[in-house]
C-alpha cells in the first residue's frame, strides 16, 4: 500500500494528482461549463460529498455566515472535484463552500477537475478539514484511523503529514475506545475532549458510565470530572469471595439488559433477579443527575 508523502501541504497534494494533461485540453464531462479564461464552472446540484469525507456534522449558523459571504463576495477558492459519471461529481475539497453557495441561491459554481485514489481523497479532506479546525474530535479520530488503514502510514508519518504532534494522533485514536454513548455525547458538544480523556482514564465501561453520568448531571467542569476519575480510581475494589459451588454466573439476558440501561441513562445500572422478578438499582450522584434520570425515565405531559 502506498505510503503517504511526507512533508507536503494541501496544494502539493493537488499538483501530484494534476500532471496529467489540463481538463481545458480533454472533452469536458457533462454538465461542466468553461468560460474565455479556462476557468471551469458547475451547477451545485450536481456535486456528492466526498464518499470519503472524515465531516458529517456542519454548524448552521456558521453555514448561513458562510452563505452570506458568498452572496456579496463569490466564491473565492474553487471548489475540488471529481468526474461521477453521469453529468454527476465527487466534492473532493469544499463540502462546506458548496453547501454555503446553494443557500446563497447560487447558480454555478467554480470548479478544479481532478482526479484521485480513494487514498488521496481521503487525505485531502482530513488535511482541509483538519487545518480548517472543521472536525469534531470523533470524526477526526476516524479519519486518523480510516487514513492509516488505507495507507499503512505510522501514527508518526500521520502527524507528521497533517502537522499535529505524535501525542495528539494518539489520544485522538484512544477517543474510539469509548462506548459508543459517549462517543455521541462527544460527537454533538454535550461534552468536551477534556470530559472524554478523563472518561478514559478510568477502567471499564461500567465505571465509564458511572463518571460519564456525573459529568452530564452535575455539568461537571473537566478539571471536576478529573477529580471525580480520581475517585473512582482510588475506590478499593470488592473483595474477592471464594469459590462456591451454589454461585451461578449471571444470566446472559440479564447482563445484556444491564448494558442497555447503563447505555440509555448514563449511569450505573444493577439487576437482581430473573426476567420473571427481581430488583432494578440505579445510581445517580447528585440532586441534577437524579432530576435528569427523572425527565429521562417518566413521560413528560403537556
Amino acid at each position: 500500500m502506498a505510503k503517504l508523502g511526507l512533508g507536503k501541504g494541501l496544494g502539493a497534494l493537488f499538483e501530484e494528482e494534476s500532471k496529467a494533461e489540463s481538463v481545458i485540453e480533454r472533452k469536458l464531462p457533462e454538465g461542466i461549463e468553461a468560460d474565455a479564461d479556462g476557468q471551469l464552472w458547475v451547477s451545485p446540484s450536481r456535486l456528492k460529498p466526498n464518499p470519503h469525507q472524515p465531516r458529517h456534522e456542519f454548524d448552521k449558523e456558521a453555514l448561513s455566515e458562510l452563505a452570506d459571504s458568498i452572496r456579496e463576495n463569490g466564491i473565492l477558492q474553487a471548489v475540488t472535484v471529481e468526474d461521477a459519471g453521469s453529468g454527476e461529481f465527487y466534492i473532493i475539497a469544499g463540502e462546506r463552500r458548496t453547501k454555503a453557495a446553494i443557500l446563497a441561491g447560487l447558480e454555478k459554481i467554480p470548479v478544479q477537475l481532478r482526479k484521485f485514489s480513494d487514498e488521496k481523497k481521503l487525505e485531502i479532506a482530513l488535511i482541509e478539514n483538519i487545518q480548517r479546525a472543521d472536525l469534531n474530535p470523533i470524526e477526526e479520530a476516524l479519519a486518523f484511523k480510516n487514513l492509516m488503514q488505507m495507507t499503512g502510514a505510522t501514527q508518526d508519518e500521520i502527524a507528521r503529514r497533517v502537522g499535529k504532534k505524535r501525542s495528539t494522533v494518539a489520544n485522538a485514536l484512544r477517543l474510539l475506545e469509548l462506548p459508543d454513548d459517549i462517543q455521541g455525547a462527544l460527537s454533538s458538544g454535550k461534552i468536551s475532549a477534556g470530559h472524554a480523556r478523563a472518561i478514559l482514564s478510568v477502567e471499564g465501561d461500567t465505571d465509564r458510565h458511572v463518571l460519564f453520568g456525573k459529568i452530564m448531571g452535575g455539568s461537571l467542569t473537566v478539571r471536576e470530572a478529573e477529580a471525580a476519575a480520581g475517585e473512582l480510581k482510588a475506590k478499593p475494589s470488592a473483595p474477592k469471595k471464594a469459590p462456591s459451588m451454589n454461585i451461578e454466573p449471571q444470566d446472559p439476558e440479564i447482563a445484556a439488559l444491564e448494558a442497555k440501561f447503563r447505555e440509555a441513562l448514563g449511569t450505573k445500572v444493577v439487576l437482581k433477579g430473573s426476567l420473571s422478578g427481581g430488583t432494578l438499582q440505579i445510581d445517580y450522584f447528585s440532586a441534577d443527575d437524579l432530576d435528569r434520570l427523572y425527565n429521562l425515565i417518566v413521560p413528560k405531559t403537556e
